[in-house]
């Protein structure tokens, strides 16, 4: 009797078990448990993308004084006149534009006032010797003079682009080189520190804004024919003349440089200008190229094709904000990219420490030839690569949940061509 009582217990304790699996395979919505993300998934608002922005720039801000210290310039954390602080002045005023807080790009204003009215003790201002010292910053302070005309720049962003124009080194067929690390060196950098402010100056001396249009399609064609990979539609880094084969090391950040230079100048040449046509089929396919080599948790790696590289921020945040760019403005399609730049930013901003400062930054990198070169590059907090790029990418997000239509529809992001009005069957949005 005993055994027989054990016996139907342990059939009634395997039946409740198998009603039970049941039930959960046929009635529990399993495809709605909560996936654990990293770095964060979903719709952001504007207010947090605000608040990042502001994370950075209240950091930025006090790592960068603007005051003589016994007759000298205090030295911050950040140097006024980089190639990287050019990068976030054009950062702040993307925020500026985007967000409408004048502290923006007050910052701006202050910060390259400064370094005008003391450039005796700038010697990149006043001697400039390679586009490092002279494009990104121009490139920003053409912005500002076109946002208000009556800002005393001119005189500064004419000396720069006298250099850039006239005096940077460059092949025979004009496109801009170096003579470092050997003879006849073209390091993809370039296009952004050269190309970017020719774009912009454009806008400030438009009676030979046909003159520097021409002169950028070319400078294009130029990198492309020598940096171009196109069965991976990613750049190399650096192509040395007398090099035979051309090895092909795609960096994360240089290939940020060059999409970052696409955007600009398409922001600034005509729609019916020559080679305006073949800049944006460059720009889509890059895009492409990029896209399906984005990680789980949104980053891109420090070499974009080996996935056992490290992931690095400033690239990163770079392709968030041209994807994101390039969607605002209409050269591709919200529906397919727009989830890419919206996962770009998740990984973007888990990057923002509790002080402000940006993580996971590549330092500042030479021109390699074999993989241990850049799997090596440090990262820090102060390499200065990694603010303007963030800053960028959050004002862009910005523009992109204003103007667009993103949604959470069965727990993924998508984009719509207008806003749903309803949770109807065509939708189906989750709020």
């Amino acid at each position: 009797m005993k055994k027989k009582a054990l016996f139907l217990l342990s059939v009634m304790i395997i039946l409740s078990c198998n009603l039970s699996a049941q039930q959960n395979d046929s009635n529990t919505p399993l495809h709605l448990l909560k996936p654990a993300y990293r770095n964060g998934y979903g719709v952001p608002t504007v207010s947090d993308v605000i608040a990042k922005i502001d994370q950075v720039f209240h950091y930025v801000e006090a790592n960068t004084p603007a005051r003589l210290v016994d007759g000298k310039p205090e030295v911050g954390a950040f140097r006024l006149t980089s190639y990287e602080w050019g990068v976030t002045y054009s950062a702040l005023l993307a925020a500026y534009g985007a967000t409408g807080d004048a502290t923006y790009r007050d910052y701006v204003v202050s910060r390259m006032q400064f370094f005008i009215d003391h450039s005796e003790h700038y010697r990149q201002v006043t001697d400039p010797r390679a586009l490092d010292d002279a494009g990104a910053v121009c490139a920003a302070m053409c912005k500002a003079l076109v946002m208000n005309p009556k800002l005393n720049f001119r005189k500064q962003i004419d000396h720069y682009m006298d250099y850039i124009l006239h005096k940077e080194y460059r092949l025979d067929d004009g496109t801009f080189a170096r003579k470092r690390p050997m003879y006849n060196s073209v390091w993809l950098d370039d296009m952004f520190m050269g190309i970017s402010p020719i774009a912009r100056y454009a806008m400030v001396d438009k009676t030979h804004a046909h003159d520097y249009f021409t002169e950028i399609v070319n400078q294009i064609s130029g990198f492309k024919k020598r940096m171009w990979v196109p069965e991976k539609k990613l750049f190399r880094h650096g192509w040395v003349e007398s090099m035979q084969p051309h090895p092909a090391f795609h960096w994360g950040r240089a290939n940020g440089w060059a999409i970052l230079t696409l955007c600009e100048v398409l922001d600034v040449l005509p729609a019916d200008f020559h080679g305006r046509e073949e800049v944006l089929q460059l720009l889509r396919e890059h895009i492409e190229g990029l896209t399906v080599l984005q990680g789980g948790d949104g980053f891109w790696h420090q070499l974009l094709d080996r996935s056992d590289s490290y992931l690095e921020t400033s690239a990163t945040a770079i392709y968030t904000y041209c994807i994101a760019h390039a969607i605002n403005k209409g050269w591709i399609d919200a529906k397919a990219f727009g989830p890419a730049a919206i996962l770009g930013w998740h990984a973007v901003s888990s990057k923002i420490n509790h002080e402000g400062q940006v993580e996971g930054v590549c330092v500042g990198t030479g021109m390699g030839f074999d993989p241990a070169f850049y799997y090596y590059r440090p990262v820090n907090v102060f390499a200065a690569h990694g603010y303007g790029p963030v800053i960028w990418a959050g004002a862009e997000i910005i523009q992109l949940l204003k103007t667009q239509h993103p949604r959470m529809n069965d727990s993924a992001v998508l984009f719509y061509d207008e806003e749903p009005r309803s949770k109807d069957a065509i939708f189906s949005v989750e709020k």
